[in-house]
């Protein structure tokens, strides 16, 4: 049983912080584009970012800031241009960016962490993010989680946000987070833009260490096409508000927050995979039975991203074929003669051998799954989490085990990424 809750209130759900979002004209839409993240004092900071040689400005300025000075107060993001592929003038626009909600804020320029979504190659609209500003720290509020979730977003078709809630030394201790995200996922490090909210009181070192080992579980282990952003970024703050005592080394307090950290970083995850650009469901691919839980990562990984493999979960085709070949080529010693596959209730391998199988009810368990994936509440569409296609995999090779998560690939990809720029 879980250690923790789930509350309402998302990013801002943690004491000390306030969040907001609007639109200062840097989308073409005209729909919210600029967000604040914003600790009432001096957070615990610490990021994961792209590994791609072709970054965002806002990369290495976080990269930088972090090494640095291991602290912040706020996070500033914009939507419409991801600042990638800009050179000198991106770099400066970046630091303009920092230096602006500074002084508005009256801080310091290196308590200000950025990220940046949107066109690759195109420079951010900075005489309309500079006149934003002002509007958005006055927009900034404890119940400002929400304009903030929108404001990252871009071709996100809905929201992610989450807050749990945990006790340590008797004293409630809350995390939140919002993530965007939607296509162009294959995270090779953390995730396309997520950030985290915590109130508790932790060590610099060891709260990289759980993010860094978060995010090896969730944004790592997801993917929609197999592509790598250039802006990558996942940024936790923890402020101490809680009034807990530090965290200063692993033990059951420590335990209890790692478990929650990656929980919500896992919702997140699994959330920007069911949002997949042109995705009618979520996938989840179990692996068992693997040399150590790395190698099931992959395996998992590998399967989960295969083009075939996304292709007949969308045609509703248990063609598991594409599963075994999957993981065949994912680069992980194993005895094909051990392996299992099942997809949902039905096992289709077992020790190697193809079983006969209830084919059409196995189809229909893939079209109920995606029918059943999305539900309207208060006039929005709402995608579930918790109801993904399920496909488990033993590998009879060890005791390790992991998951991944991905979706279906449908016609809708093809265009919405054909026609993103025209």
């Amino acid at each position: 049983m879980a250690d923790w809750q789930m509350i309402s209130g998302g990013i801002t759900a943690p004491r000390g912080y306030k969040a907001a979002g609007i639109t200062a004209g840097l989308k073409p839409s005209g729909a919210p584009d600029l967000a604040l993240i914003l600790s009432e004092t001096d957070a615990i900071a610490a990021g994961v970012f792209t590994t791609t040689v072709v970054r965002a400005a806002c990369v290495d300025y976080c990269r930088q800031r972090l090494q640095k000075k291991a602290s912040a107060r706020a996070i500033l993001c914009n939507a419409g241009q991801a600042n990638a592929a800009t050179g000198e003038q991106g770099w400066q626009d970046a630091l303009d960016t920092a230096g602006w909600l500074a002084a508005e804020l009256n801080i310091d320029p290196d308590s200000v962490l950025l990220a940046s979504t949107g066109v690759i190659g195109q420079r951010m609209k900075v005489d309309a993010f500079k006149a934003g500003i002002p509007q958005l720290v006055a927009a900034a509020s404890e119940t400002g989680g929400d304009a903030a979730a929108q404001a990252i977003v871009t071709t996100d078709l809905v929201t992610k946000s989450i807050a749990l809630e945990t006790q340590i030394e008797g004293r409630p201790v809350r995390m939140g987070g919002i993530s965007k995200g939607s296509g162009m996922i294959h995270p090779n490090m953390a995730t396309m833009l997520g950030f985290v909210t915590c109130d508790a009181a932790v060590s610099t070192v060891l709260w990289q260490e759980m993010l860094s080992r978060a995010a090896d579980k969730s944004f790592n282990q997801i993917t929609v096409d197999g592509d790598t952003s250039t802006n990558d970024t996942l940024i936790a703050l923890a402020n101490g508000q809680s009034r807990t005592s530090a965290i200063t080394e692993m033990g059951p307090e420590a335990e209890k927050l790692e478990a929650m950290l990656t929980e919500v970083c896992q919702y997140l995850a699994k959330a920007i995979a069911r949002d997949g650009e042109g995705a009618t469901c979520l996938i989840e691919v179990q692996v068992t039975g693997a040399p150590s839980d790395a190698d099931a990562r992959q395996v998992a990984k590998t399967v989960v991203g295969s083009s075939l493999f996304k292709s007949a979960i969308f045609g509703n085709d248990p063609n598991w074929g594409r599963i075994a070949a999957a993981a065949g080529r994912a680069d992980v010693p194993f005895d094909q003669d051990k392996l299992q596959i099942k997809l949902g209730e039905f096992l289709l391998m077992d020790n190697g051998q193809p079983l006969p199988f209830d084919r059409p009810a196995a189809s229909n368990y893939l079209k109920e799954t995606s029918a059943n994936s999305s539900y309207e509440k208060d006039g929005k569409t709402l995608h579930r989490v918790d109801d993904p296609v399920i496909v488990a995999i033993d590998l009879g090779n060890g005791s390790g085990s992991g998951k991944a998560w991905g979706c279906d690939l449908s016609y809708d990809y093809v265009k919405i990424n054909a026609e993103y720029t025209t």
